[in-house]
Formats: C-alpha cells, structure tokens, sequence
C-alpha cells in the first residue's frame, strides 16, 4: 500500500521526458527546487450579509447538530478502538461535537511499525514531490476545508470567529508553506571550497526513526505543525492530537491525506497522555518530539528519554514549547490608551488560553488611577459568549478542569489580604464553562497570581513607584521561571533600550509598544526559553532544521600521487 501511495505522489508533479526524470532522480535527495511564491495567507474579514459568513455560520450550525466518531488512522486504515472520551463544545458541554477512540499500547507499536517501514521511501522521494504534497494541503485548508476546521476550532475549543481565523485557516496554512519554503532553503546551504580539486557538500537526511508530535489544545495550528511539518523533511511522524482539539485535528489531517500524503507517513493516533507518552520513550526507533503543553508534561517526556538512554539508536531530538508567565511593562512615557487596548487584547483574547497572553502587569503609580479606570472601561465592554456570535470577544475557557483551576486563584485572590479583585471574578459552569474578564491588583510583586501560570482570562497588575522604573525592570525579569513573551510600553528609547537589555533572557518573543500575543509565521518566529521550553522557534527555519540530519561528503577529484606530504620531500 505505502509504495503505491508513494507512487501517485510521483504521478501528481509534471515530469518532463523519462530520460529527464531518470536524471533527476539521480540527484541528491535534498535538492533544492524552484517553488511558488510564498506569503502569509490572507485573514478574511466575514462582514455581515457576506456569503462567506453565512458559510461559515453554517458550518458551525453543522458541528453544533452532529458528533463525529474520530478513529486512528494507521497506515491510511481507520481503526474505531471502541475505548473512547469526548471532546465536547466548550460554552455548551451538553453536546459532544466528537467522540475520539483511543489507540491502545498495541496500536501504538503498529503505528511506529508502519511509520518506519514506509520512512526511507518517503525520505528518498524527491523533494519537490514532498514539497507539492504540503503546498496543495495549505491551499485545501484555505479553501475547500477551510470553513469545516474554523467550525471545528470554533465550537470545539472556544475560539470567536476572529482567533479562529488567525489560527486554523491563515497560521495552518503558513505553516505548511513556509515550512516547505525553509526547507529549499536549508537544502540550498552548502559548505564553501577553499582547496582545488576538491568537491565540498552537504546531504540533508530526515532523521532515522520516527517523530512524535504532541500538539496542544489551544491552537489548531500548533497541531497542523506538529503533527506533520517534520514530514517535509522527510521524516514520519505519529500525531497525538489533543483529545480537547481532536476534531479540527482530524480536519488538518483529512485535508493532507486529500493533498497525497502516503498512508503511514504521518500516522494519526489519538491516545491518553500517559499511554502515548510511555510507548514512545520506550521504543528504541524514537528519533524526536516534538511538544507544546504544560512544563510538568516536558518535563515528564524529557525524564522518560533519559531513563531510556541506553536502548535508543540515536539520541532522540526534544523540541519543546511549553508554558508562560508574560508580562506588560509600561513606563510613564508610554501611549496610556495603546498599552491599555493592547492589554486588553493580549489578556482577555481567546480567554487567556495563549501560551503568550498577558497574565502580569506592570503600570507606573502617576498612570496608574487613569489606566485602570480605562481598563475597567473597556471590560465593562467585552462581550462573553457564544463562539459563532460574531459579536462575541471571550466565550467559555476549554474544559471542567482548566475552569476549576482558573476559579481557585481567582478565590485565592479574592481571599489575599495582598489582592484586590477590581473586575470580573466571576464564573458559571451551568451551561458552557465560562469565566468573566478579571482584573487584580496585587501589593506584592511576587504573589502566587504574579508567579504562576493560570492559562485563563486573569491579569494581575503591580504599581511601581515612577522614580524605580530600572528596578522595577529587574523585578520582571527575576520574578518568573518563564521567559516566552513579553512587552514594553514607552516612548523613550533610552528606556526601550534599557529594557530591551535587562529583559533580554526574559523572553523569546518581546515587544515593543505592541501586545505580547500575534506571532506571524516568518515574520515573528515563536518559542521562548527557561522553563518556557527549548527555545526552537517555530514558524522559521531553525525548527525545520531540528528535523533533519546532516552527513557532509568530500570528494576528491585528483588522486593522491605519494603518501608523504610535500615539505617531507
């Protein structure tokens, strides 16, 4: 089956006459090829009356009336395990918008099996071949699927139809052709030659076993990433999707089997965290991970492989992205509404559920009464529900269990003599499990809600004396184990300057006058460092280098005449 799938991947690229193609099956693997030209798709604006909402709106209506059985798909066959969990509509937990069968230990090992047996035809396929594959699922995404996974997205994980428009449809998509992009051009990095009658160069290989990718819940995207961009490379890869994201996961992955990915390549294995995590560490083929979730999950994975050290074939390669504590300073010569708007957003968009979102605030005591008072403004404003209310800004936060945990800080703040609820604070779990836009003040610079990551729509604010505005810069940078994001308010660039340089380790992504949240895929490269992960930055070219590995060739085109050296003579 995989060599015939392999096949009709040849048969879908034009080919000029067969002794051509004979040719050019003789190059090196990793060639590079002249591609399309590459930019960031587009983000449609879905106005009002416009038939591409209406298409939208009724896609959601179909994920709303419908539950969708999810299998694995191993080797292009769909296996139905029976051992099942629901992925159910966030503000709407009575339904369950698909039921997502679980792969057992057992099914696990077939798909590792069927991933290596199908890994060195992949692999030696001629690159523009893998390339074409990922390039027609980037356009199928944008078109053909494009409304059916925003629905997904939207229903299933809680997005208003703008998150789920920069995620699912637009940042899906980069990813594929950009990654397609970054790879003709680490194909195109070949070594220097200083000597004569030598031939210098470089082959880049996919990696020899498999890669398993761990994506999160709260971007599509991320999923479409890690679960198959390694594959462009040419490496296999096992996609654990999120049992909360399994839906719009499985749209990605339906719109790449439609665009020729051979079965087995990319293997689709929804599976208990624990039961996936244990079966990988522990096969000696695992080559890579590639993750995005909680620390405490990384540093699980990352324990497991050095328990396993010994029965690998080759040291695994862990590419991890992980959690984040993100903060706003704002000095006293920033645009008191543009740091405002943009805390706004970077707090409250997506209900916080960003590994970027601003959940620390550091605002000057002369802008302090007027920059609160603007906030509560613009929070008395936000509108909290449905996803498919276009009118919507938050809608309810992924699951039971993240709405308890964001609840108990919220009644820890409530019941700390150190904080003060200004805003929000309240939360019902009724219906959809929605929490309300909350906004704390807190004296200590290092209270638990200052520390620790929520991952919900909480920002807690810390008011600095304006004369300590360089200790205050200090405070940020020791104050979290993480270093994702971040943000600096001002209008001085000795200031700017100053920040940029005491926060340097701070973060991965910083920026300036603008929110923490909104990387773009090959514009802002995303991945942050300390206990935030391994820093790789996807959506560039170095993550796509993580997949691969190199083997340089010297040739030497005149022979060696005698073995002693010249000055021997």
């Amino acid at each position: 089956m995989a060599s015939t799938a392999m096949a009709a991947v040849r048969q879908t690229a034009p080919r000029a006459a067969s002794a051509l193609a004979a040719s050019v099956s003789r190059r090196p693997l990793s060639h590079t090829t002249v591609l399309p030209p590459i930019s960031n798709e587009p983000v449609r604006e879905y106005p009002p009356e416009s038939e591409e909402r209406m298409e939208l709106l009724a896609a959601c209506a179909r994920v709303r009336s419908e539950t969708v059985d999810i299998p694995c798909v191993i080797n292009g066959k769909e296996v139905f395990t029976g051992n099942t969990i629901e992925q159910r509509a966030c503000s709407d937990h009575q339904h369950a918008v698909a039921r997502v069968h679980l792969a057992s230990p057992e099914l696990i090992q077939e798909a590792i099996d069927t991933s290596l047996s199908v890994r060195e035809e992949w692999e030696q396929l001629d690159f523009e071949h893998r390339a074409a594959v990922f390039l027609k699922a980037a356009d199928l995404l944008s078109t053909k699927f494009r409304n059916e996974v925003l629905a997904a997205t939207m229903i299933g994980q809680g997005k208003n139809m703008f998150q789920a428009e920069i995620d699912a449809a637009a940042e899906a998509a980069d990813f594929y052709r950009f990654g397609v992009k970054y790879a003709n051009e680490i194909y195109a990095e070949q070594p220097a030659h200083h000597a004569q009658h030598v031939w210098n160069r470089v082959e880049y290989r996919g990696l020899e076993g498999f890669v398993a990718g761990i994506p999160p819940f709260n971007f599509t995207a991320i999923g479409a990433n890690l679960g198959a961009t390694p594959a462009i490379m040419g490496n296999v890869v096992l996609w654990k999707p999120s049992e909360n994201a399994a839906l719009s996961n499985y749209v990605v992955f339906k719109a790449l089997r439609e665009a020729g990915l051979p079965d087995g390549v990319v293997n689709f294995v929804p599976a208990a965290g624990p039961t996936f995590g244990d079966k990988i560490v522990s096969s000696p083929d695992l080559a890579a991970i590639s993750f995005t979730g909680s620390t405490r999950t990384f540093n699980t994975l990352w324990k497991g492989v050095a328990d396993n050290l010994d029965k690998y074939k080759t040291y695994p390669r862990l590419v991890g992205e992980c959690g984040g504590k993100n903060f706003h300073y704002v000095h006293n010569t920033a645009d008191l509404d543009n740091a405002v708007y943009s805390t706004i957003r970077s707090a409250f968009e997506y209900q916080g559920q960003k590994c970027s979102a601003c959940s620390r605030l550091y605002v000057p005591e002369s802008m302090w009464p007027e920059f609160r008072d603007r906030m509560l403004d613009c929070m008395r404003d936000i509108q909290v529900g449905e996803p498919d209310d276009f009118k919507t800004f938050m809608t309810a936060v992924i699951d039971e269990k993240a709405f308890d945990k964001i609840v108990s800080y919220i009644n820890y703040a409530k019941e700390s003599s150190e904080m003060e609820v200004l805003a929000g604070g309240e939360a019902d779990k009724s219906v959809g499990w929605f929490v309300q836009p909350t906004l704390v003040q807190s004296t200590n610079p290092h209270s638990k809600l200052m520390e620790e990551e929520i991952f919900g729509p909480v920002i807690t604010a810390y008011v600095y004396p304006d004369d300590q505005w360089e200790e205050t810069l200090d405070l940020v940078n020791k104050t979290s184990p993480y270093g994702l994001t971040g943000s600096i308010f001002s209008a001085d660039r000795s200031v700017i300057d100053t920040g940029l340089k005491k926060l340097r380790h701070a973060a991965g992504n910083i920026y300036i006058n603008a929110k923490s949240t909104g990387s773009v895929v090959g514009q802002q490269p995303f991945g942050g460092a300390r206990r935030s992960g391994t820093n790789d930055k996807a959506g560039a070219s170095s993550y796509l280098a993580r997949f691969t590995s190199m083997q340089a060739a010297k040739e030497c085109l005149l022979y060696l005449d005698d073995w002693k050296y010249d000055h021997m003579k």
